[in-house]
């Protein structure tokens, strides 16, 4: 066996430099549901906070309510948004879609792998392909990320032939703001808490590994133990297997997380919702008793690190699979190395048009180390 300071030395030695990113606010569309003033508060106020130009609002008319029908979602939302880009010549400068709390989440439809059930910000990611080609998108199972995995390469159009599609989302318009404002305040400094568990799914346990290797020796807090990571201080990144971990007695792990920073846990429904639960609700794994599940699942949800002080997260409205799970070991060295949130989320996630979604502002950076 090579020892592992060999590979960590093996790994960073192939860590190309990180690419210089598209950070302007110019690039960004901000979607807002009229009919939700939830929506219309967060879309002026990260507009105004972050500098986003007036004519880069697309407004939309469609439900409040999470799940959208798939024939109003292609009328009400992707064929408005697009119409918008084409009127309004962003197709190609737009690299980034925000759509806002109160713009529906959930596309509802048959499950497996080959599911016609998706997110509605794993639809709109694909987009762009649907305007350059003039169709639709195949909707039954996932479609390839062109941008999965390419450390060394700067996003852009037409190379990349898609919109990186993130949310704005929390339990109330106070968590959102909170999140924009921290988001605004992040710099390179605090460390990455890596958790593993004693899950006999060795591919999952592996890429957690390999972020640590990845990773600054003196950033990293790396748990292998059987016992969850609790009350660690100065976070800016945190994966794990969140309630899927079967020593998981705590809802919250009770982390001070400085501002900037995110989080990635492989859970099959963690963003299945931003209804907030009682304060009494603890996720777990008990898929029989219904009376302990909230939002139709017993599993954690990303909207709780949020509230806890996370700026931005991923997670899953429907059962993703591993494979289809955001990498840490692509995701953090990202985002470490100074990519954006949006652009180090979507490298890590393998496929688009799926059950993903991003949290937080897709221009939050914490610069390069």
């Amino acid at each position: 066996m090579v020892p592992r300071t060999v590979l960590r030395l093996a790994f960073v030695l192939c860590l190309p430099s990180p690419p210089a990113v598209a950070t302007t606010p110019e690039r960004v569309l901000v979607v807002v549901n009229d009919n939700s003033q939830l929506s219309r508060s967060i879309g002026e106020y990260y507009v105004q906070r972050r500098g986003v130009p007036p004519g880069n609002v697309c407004h939309v008319k469609t439900a409040t309510n999470e799940d959208i029908p798939r024939e109003d979602y292609d009328r009400e939302i992707a064929r408005v948004i697009g119409e918008c880009l084409r009127r309004r010549g962003l197709v190609e400068s737009i690299y980034y879609i925000v759509t806002t709390a109160g713009v529906p989440l959930r596309i509802p439809g048959t499950g497996g792998t080959d599911a016609s059930a998706a997110s509605v910000d794993g639809e709109l990611t694909l987009l762009y392909t649907d305007l350059a080609g003039g169709k639709p998108h195949a909707l039954r199972g996932s479609i390839p990320n062109p941008f999965f995995g390419k450390r060394d390469a700067p996003f852009s159009h037409p190379r990349f032939p898609i919109y990186l599609v993130t949310r704005l989302a929390a339990y109330d318009l106070a968590g959102v703001k909170a999140m924009i404002d921290r988001a605004l305040q992040a710099s390179n400094r605090g460390k990455f808490v890596i958790d593993l568990t004693n899950s006999s799914d060795a591919a999952g346990n592996d890429w957690l590994r390999n972020a640590a290797i990845l990773l600054p020796q003196d950033r990293v807090v790396l748990d292998e133990t059987t016992k969850p990571v609790y009350d660690q201080a100065n976070v800016i990144g945190y994966a794990s297997w969140g309630s899927n971990d079967d020593n998981r007695t705590r809802r919250f792990p009770g982390f001070h997380w400085l501002p900037g920073g995110i989080v990635t846990e492989y859970v099959s429904s963690d963003g299945r919702t931003f209804a907030r639960p009682p304060e009494s609700w603890m996720p777990g794994r008990d898929w029989v008793l219904r009376t302990v599940w909230f939002g139709g699942s017993p599993q954690s949800l990303v909207a709780d690190s949020i509230l806890e002080g996370a700026t931005g997260g991923s997670g899953h409205v429907y059962e993703p699979y591993l494979t289809f799970t955001p990498r840490p070991d692509l995701l953090l060295p990202a985002y470490y190395s100074g990519r954006n949130l949006a652009e180090s989320f979507y490298l890590a996630i393998p496929a688009l048009s799926w059950q993903n979604i991003v949290i937080g502002d897709p221009l939050c950076t914490l610069g390069k180390p």
